[in-house]
C-alpha cells in the first residue's frame, strides 16, 4: 500500500474515496490538502484556527464587524482592503486592529477589517475555490453556535467537513505543523454536532471522532491546554496570555461567523 501511494499522482490520491471519509456525516482533516479533498463533497466547511484567526473572526462578528479573510500579509493586502473600504489588520503593539481577539472585543464600533494569515485565513479564502457552498469560521468561542448553523445549512442528510488549519514550519509556505489548539477547536465543534456520540447512524468519521475525543478529554482545562501548547507558548512569550484566555473561552458567544460573499458576518 505504501509503495502504491508513493507512485500515485497527488491529484488521484486526493480524489480517492478513502481520502474523503465517505459514509460519514461529519468529517475532519488538516490544512490545504484536507480542504482540497473534502470541500468538493461537503455541504458545509468549518475552518478552525484557534490561535488566532478564527477566534479573531468570532470576536469581530460578535462586535458587528465585517471581516474579510486574505491569504497573508503580502504587499497586496493594503490594496485589497482599500478596494473594499476596509482596514487592513496591523500590529497589536502599535494599537492597530489585528489578529488579537481580545482587542477586537474591545472595539468601540464595528469596522470593516481585512485579516490576513497563512493558515486559517488562507483556507477560508480558498474554500469556495475548492467547491464549498457554505463556509464557517469555527473556534472554541463559538463552537455550539457554529455547529447549530452548520447543521441547519447542511440539512438532515448533509456532510459537514471540519478543517483544522494547523501552523507552519519555516514561514508562511512551509509544511503544516498540526496544532493541538486546532485539534481541540475542531473537536469542540464536532462534539456540539454530535453531543451523544450516536452509534445508531454513522455520524463522525474515525478522524472526526478522534478530534472529538481529544476535546472531551481536555474540556475541563482548555486554558491550561492552550497555554501549554507550542502556539500558546509563542503567544505567552509575547505577553499575550489575554489572547490565549479569550480563545479558550468555550461558547462565549451565540453568534456563528459565516462567509457571505467575500467576508465573514454574523451567521
Amino acid at each position: 500500500m505504501v509503495a502504491e501511494l508513493q507512485t500515485d499522482d497527488a491529484g488521484a490520491a486526493r480524489a480517492a474515496t478513502w481520502a474523503r471519509q465517505e459514509g460519514f456525516a461529519y468529517r475532519f482533516d488538516w490544512g490545504p490538502n484536507g480542504l482540497r479533498t473534502l470541500a468538493p463533497v461537503a455541504d458545509v466547511v468549518v475552518v478552525i484556527d484557534v490561535l488566532r484567526f478564527t477566534s479573531a473572526v468570532s470576536a469581530g462578528v460578535e462586535q458587528g464587524c465585517t471581516v474579510f479573510p486574505y491569504r497573508w500579509a503580502d504587499d497586496g493586502a493594503a490594496a485589497y482592503a482599500a478596494e473594499r473600504d476596509a482596514v487592513p489588520a496591523g500590529h497589536r503593539e502599535r494599537g492597530e486592529p489585528s489578529l488579537s481577539p481580545t482587542d477586537l472585543l474591545a472595539l468601540d464600533a464595528p469596522i470593516r477589517l481585512v485579516l490576513p494569515s497563512p493558515n486559517g485565513s488562507a483556507l477560508a479564502f480558498a474554500a469556495r475555490d475548492h467547491g464549498a457552498t457554505h463556509v464557517l469560521a469555527g473556534a472554541l468561542r463559538n463552537a455550539t453556535a457554529t455547529a447549530r448553523l452548520a447543521r441547519r445549512l447542511a440539512g438532515p442528510d448533509g456532510v459537514i467537513a471540519v478543517i483544522a488549519a494547523g501552523e507552519r514550519w519555516n514561514g508562511a509556505t512551509g509544511p503544516i505543523r498540526p496544532a493541538v489548539e486546532d485539534l481541540l477547536g475542531a473537536g469542540a465543534v464536532l462534539a456540539a454536532l454530535d453531543p451523544a456520540a450516536a452509534v445508531s447512524r454513522p455520524c463522525c468519521s474515525p478522524e472526526a471522532a478522534a478530534a472529538r475525543a481529544a476535546f472531551v478529554a481536555a474540556r475541563p482545562r482548555l486554558h491550561e491546554e492552550l497555554s501549554a501548547s507550542a502556539s500558546g507558548r509563542e503567544l505567552l512569550a509575547r505577553g499575550w496570555d489575554d489572547d490565549v484566555l479569550t480563545a479558550a473561552a468555550l461558547d462565549a458567544t451565540d453568534h456563528a461567523a459565516r462567509l457571505v460573499g467575500e467576508a465573514f458576518v454574523r451567521g
